[in-house]
């Protein structure tokens, strides 16, 4: 089973709460979903490669339209809001800027996930190495929970979550190095290790998107 990866209780965050996001309650809906989708997306790639599900590959595949579609539209919202609203906040004004800034990376990490789900359409996970495939296992964990953190920081500003941040994607880097040394043992084919090698650039490309996202949003709150 696919554990579910969700934020459907922030939308019922309490008002004190969502007066202190860096997003503008019009946009916070948007954004919250463009951010489980992608952090689901993640979630599914990884258990679609090591399972050899065909088909829940090709759905995340699928659906990363849908997070480039949603993050289209919140960026035409953000883009209109700056354009037709000349009395603006100037507090209001950055976090659209900062948004605009954000979600270009929200969207590379949509499509990192579905680099890695393509290669479980493949069948790519029934190819690999046992030591390669517990490797990869983790770094999907570690992929969802720096995404998580990453969240709370976009969403509701928790500026607390960077330093940890930056830890897991020590982990994550450290798990690539493992990774990269188990491709030189010579225990898989070539064409295979070359396939689970940009596997493991997708996971780290991950997290390294994940600590840049935190840093601009702590750069945007620091420049008010």
């Amino acid at each position: 089973m696919v554990r579910r990866w969700n934020l459907a209780g922030r939308v019922a965050s309490t008002p004190d709460r969502d007066a202190h996001s860096p997003i503008l309650p019009e946009l916070r809906p948007l954004t919250i979903r463009a951010c489980a989708l992608v952090g689901e997306a993640v979630v599914e790639a990884t258990h679609a490669l090591l399972a050899g599900d065909r088909e829940l590959a090709k759905r995340v595949v699928d659906n990363d339209v849908v997070i480039d579609d949603l993050i289209n539209d919140i960026v035409a919202r953000a883009e209109r809001q700056l354009l037709e609203h000349e009395t603006l906040s100037p507090s209001a004004r950055a976090e659209l800027l900062t948004l605009l800034r954000i979600m270009p990376e929200v969207e590379r990490n949509g499509d990192l996930a579905e680099h890695i789900a393509r290669r479980g359409a493949r069948g790519l996970g029934v190819e690999m190495s046992p030591r390669s495939r517990g490797l990869v296992e983790r770094m999907g964990e570690v992929a969802s929970t720096i995404w998580r953190e990453a969240t709370d920081v976009i969403i509701d500003g928790k500026h607390e979550a960077t330093g940890f941040m930056e830890d897991i994607d020590d982990e994550l880097d450290e798990l690539h190095v493992s990774l990269t040394a188990e491709l030189t043992s010579g225990s898989m084919a070539l064409p295979v290790a070359v396939e689970v090698a940009l596997v493991g650039r997708f996971y780290e490309r991950f997290g390294d998107h994940c600590v840049n996202l935190a840093r601009r949003q702590i750069g945007r709150d620091g420049a008010d």
